[in-house]
């Protein structure tokens, strides 16, 4: 599984600490983690909690990564921002209970962690053993294992009786929005070369490279 981590900008200044976690966790399990950013809160480039389900949206849809690793301060936002769109179905973990219950029971492709709150003295610890219970396992194993399929043609009710009403396709979404302002938020260096070495060929691919002139 490819792995993408976003920060977003209050709390850039942690993404090296949260990559290094992530990234020992991960590959212990066969994962690859991508880092796109944001790196620090000094970085020109910007990105706020609101953006974060623009750029996640796009990952996931063009296969750039399988899973999203998000946040914000208090986690919420950016699972708000994240659930906006179609394409994507986020959970929200403080604890590692929460990520092994996600993981076994929702079985999404993005997590949001509030990077702010009780984030002090062996928070790396802490993170470390999230994200051991986000992967340790295959999705959708169930929990109590016995109601797996139950909770199965549950997640599949929510994207296609729900989702599919309720909300527009990805490509839909990416156009509707301001053009000159989502070209900013993609356009930089990192997501570009990102995107040139994963994207798979879809719609929205075609549509971010006319966006940036790819």
């Amino acid at each position: 599984m490819r792995i993408a981590l976003i920060n977003e900008d209050s709390q850039a200044d942690k993404n090296s600490l949260i990559y290094d976690v992530l990234k020992e966790v991960s590959e212990r399990y066969g994962n690859t983690v991508d880092n796109y950013g944001m790196y620090s809160e000094k970085d020109e480039h910007q990105i706020n909690y609101i953006q974060v389900g623009v750029v996640a949206s796009v990952i996931i849809e063009t296969g750039m990564a399988d899973f999203v690793v998000t946040g914000c301060g208090t986690g919420q936002g950016a699972m708000i921002s994240c659930n906006a769109f179609k394409n994507l179905v986020c959970g929200y973990a403080s604890t590692p209970l929460d990520a092994y219950l996600f993981s076994q029971i929702n079985a999404g492709n993005v997590i949001s962690i509030p990077y702010a709150q009780q984030f002090g003295w062996g928070s790396e610890v802490n993170l470390k053993m999230l994200f051991e219970h986000l992967f340790s396992q295959n999705f959708g194993g169930g929990y109590p294992v016995r109601f797996a399929d139950e909770e199965k043609i549950s997640r599949v009710k929510m994207c296609t009786d729900i989702k599919d009403c309720s909300q527009k396709d990805t490509l839909d979404a990416l156009t509707s929005l301001n053009q000159n302002d989502l070209k900013a938020l993609l356009d930089y260096e990192e997501f570009k070369e990102l995107f040139k070495a994963h994207a798979k060929d879809c719609e929205v691919t075609e549509y971010v490279k006319s966006l940036l002139s790819l």
